[in-house]
């Protein structure tokens, strides 16, 4: 099993090299807003492992995708007003801790209270919307990075909940999971330094 793990760990290195680097072009239409979450490593990692981490762990695994995508979309606003500015030397850094911690927890399959769950996920959140709303153009873009961002939260949620009801599964894909969604986030914080 260790081997598996580590395996896997290290097939996710590449990865790094590919982060969000802000390359592809940023439109101002639905498509260009919809793929545009799927574009950097990072911010899809972030998104899977919050739908992850509530269908493995949370008992009300609904509500804290739901308030993701709720505080992205203020974290958006605020980054397309340009109001983020001196707060935007944190918003990279915030995003690779918000990676290695949704992955560690989606990895131990922690369990929260509801409150705790939705702030840690909100502030997190936050950070992602404003990096996204500076790279988007439009609130048409920004309607459709918020339902890419829906459907990966129901993709993770639904392996989550999938892997919630298979015991024998559980614990070892989930840390597969979670352990190479933390690793990612582990290497974008080394690469800050």
């Amino acid at each position: 099993m260790k081997r598996i793990f580590v395996t896997a760990l290290s097939a996710l290195l590449p990865v790094l090299a590919a982060s969000h680097t802000g390359s592809l072009e940023h439109g101002h239409d639905f498509i260009s807003g919809f793929i545009h979450p799927m574009t950097g490593p990072d911010h899809l990692a972030a998104m899977l492992a919050v739908g992850l981490w509530s269908g493995l762990a949370l008992s009300r695994p609904w509500h804290v995708p739901m308030a993701f995508a709720l505080m992205l979309l203020a974290g958006a606003l605020v980054g397309m007003s340009g109001l983020a500015g001196v707060g935007l030397s944190m918003v990279e850094p915030m995003i690779a801790v918000s990676v290695l911690a949704l992955g560690l927890l989606a990895a131990l399959r922690q369990q929260m209270s509801l409150g705790a769950a939705l702030v840690l996920v909100g502030t997190f959140a936050f950070f992602h919307g404003v990096a996204h709303g500076t790279e988007l153009d439009g609130s048409i873009a920004l309607l459709g990075m918020v339902l890419a961002t829906w459907l990966l939260h129901l993709a993770g949620l639904g392996l989550g909940l999938l892997l919630r009801r298979q015991a024998r599964l559980q614990v070892a894909l989930s840390r597969v999971l979670g352990g190479g969604i933390a690793l990612l986030g582990l290497g974008l914080l080394a690469r800050m330094v």
